[in-house]
């Protein structure tokens, strides 16, 4: 695979199961598409060809690592969506410097205080069949470096009609280069932390 598809998005991370968490109508519903989109990515993390987990791990991998699924991680937030978008090069563990748009500012409420996050567009991926309408949204929060990695986790958000964007912290995932040293994966902005623990979605890697 390719450095953008391998660092950023994983088909077998995002839809599994063939079912959008968004298309479930209840809670039980949203926690069960949870737990079975867990247990599909564990299964493909320790069997696919593309898996990005280090071989050296794969013999004693026994599932990632994730917080309980609450379904108050399941955000429906306000984004001003910027009418001339700026490109720029996103800073990666490595000297590569992939380009993005600058879509927007997504504004939510947790605990009763506001926060924000910038929502990125991956140019290489624009044109891809099935991700034309993908958005990107890497972030660090109070848990990085204690419970989850220290460099930052990743959402995958859809565009959609309207101010508004689904942002489910639930799924939030860890960039490759946690898995192996081999792949080169964006590092999150600054303005992109979060000062609340984000106890949702996975954890650190244990190895």
């Amino acid at each position: 695979m390719n450095r953008i598809s391998t660092c950023l998005v994983v088909f077998f991370l995002t839809i599994i199961t063939g079912l959008s968490a968004q298309s479930v109508s209840t809670e039980a519903e949203y926690l069960e598409f949870i737990g079975k989109e867990r247990l599909e990515k564990d299964k493909a993390f320790a069997e696919s060809n593309d898996s990005p987990l280090d071989p050296k791990y794969k013999p004693e991998f026994k599932g990632l690592n994730y917080f309980k699924a609450d379904f108050k991680w399941y955000i429906t937030a306000r984004i001003e969506k910027f009418s001339d978008p700026d490109t720029i090069r996103m800073k990666t563990t490595t000297e590569r410097l992939p380009l993005y748009l600058v879509y927007g500012k997504a504004y939510f409420i947790l605990e009763e205080k506001e926060f924000s996050l910038t929502i990125y567009r991956n140019i290489g991926l624009m044109t891809k069949p099935g991700f034309e309408d993908y958005l990107f949204v890497p972030y660090r929060d109070e848990t990085s470096g204690n419970e989850s990695y220290g460099g930052g986790r990743y959402m995958d958000a859809r565009i959609i009609n309207g101010d508004k964007i689904v942002l489910d912290f639930n799924r939030a995932y860890n960039p490759y280069c946690v898995y192996n040293k081999k792949y080169s994966c964006p590092v999150p902005p600054s303005e992109n932390y979060l000062s609340i623990p984000v106890n949702a979605g996975e954890k650190d890697f244990g190895h």
